[in-house]
């Protein structure tokens, strides 16, 4: 089933939420389970991330200039050859929820609850909002 999941967009010349299309398993029937097979698909991208090597490395204007607006400039490799545990970033992301730290929207409809029942439909959106905390000081 393809879903778009809504994503905060780097770069000043993209919208400030960018729909991505993310393909899921069908039988996903809870809150818990659509977080925990996002997280899936998310460490296997990671994963597979720089395990191709290019010849001589090289960035468009137009990248670097987006990638400035993001604060910050990069090949998008990852040189660590550690591997991320899908299981590990499942907890965390399931912990973060349940924090408070992460608020999902499913067709605008905030849900609440891990063992919520989701009703995915085909084309469906998805908003997922990871909420920062501000640093500073008051004199």
């Amino acid at each position: 089933m393809k879903i778009l999941i809504q994503m905060k967009a780097a770069g000043r010349r993209r919208p400030v939420l960018e729909e991505v299309p993310y393909e899921l398993p069908d039988q996903i029937s809870t809150l818990r389970e659509l977080l925990t097979a996002l997280v899936e698909i998310e460490v296997k991208r990671y994963n597979e991330k720089g395990t191709d090597v290019q010849m001589i490395p090289y960035l468009t204007k137009e990248e670097v200039e987006d990638q400035a607006a993001a604060g910050k400039i990069g090949f998008g490799r990852i040189y660590s050859e550690k591997k991320a545990d899908s299981a590990k970033a499942a907890e965390n992301a399931l912990q973060c929820f349940e924090d408070g730290l992460v608020r999902v929207f499913l067709e605008g409809q905030e849900l609440t609850e891990l063992d919520e029942a989701v009703c995915l439909k085909e084309g469906g959106r998805l908003t997922l909002i990871r909420l920062t905390f501000l640093a500073g000081r008051l004199w």
